[in-house]
């Protein structure tokens, strides 16, 4: 028998409390055992990364204090975020911001799901990927989930 899995240490940047809600009913589905920690600004992001540093991180781009462009930025320059997977997670679908995240590290970018099932096959497939073994920095054209 496998042993249990412990609990993936999630943290949603992610300043509007009804796409939390829609994220964690995602997350709920998909049945992996998880802690989600959820900061409302790129303030409050930079304190609950300090506490401890996620299993991955799920970045909005549109927040309050410093946005996620700004965010990404100041996390690759830390080298204790080294290992640290950062998901871009935004309704902005646009090359510069897509470019501008890929140049600044992000890992991949997800597209904010019109529906719950894409966002939780997105979900899915994120969670797919043993983040623990390699930091999965994928070609530019693979880098936006959709």
């Amino acid at each position: 028998m496998g042993h249990l899995a412990t609990k993936k240490d999630i943290l949603l940047a992610e300043d509007d409390t009804e796409d939390v809600l829609i994220f964690e009913t995602a997350l709920n589905d998909l049945e992996i055992p998880y802690i989600l920690r959820h900061a409302e600004n790129g303030d409050a992001l930079f304190i609950l990364l300090k506490d401890r540093v996620p299993y991955i991180l799920f970045l909005d781009i549109n927040m309050p204090c410093k946005d996620g462009v700004n965010c990404i930025v100041e996390i690759r320059k830390n080298r204790e975020y080294d290992r640290l997977p950062v998901v871009m997670y935004t309704s902005i679908i646009n090359e510069k911001t897509i470019d501008e995240c890929y140049q600044n590290g992000a890992n991949l970018y997800l597209a904010k799901a019109y529906t719950l099932t894409a966002l939780r096959q997105n979900l899915k497939k994120i969670f797919d990927i043993d983040w623990n073994s390699y930091l999965h920095y994928p070609p530019r054209n693979n880098f936006v989930l959709s």
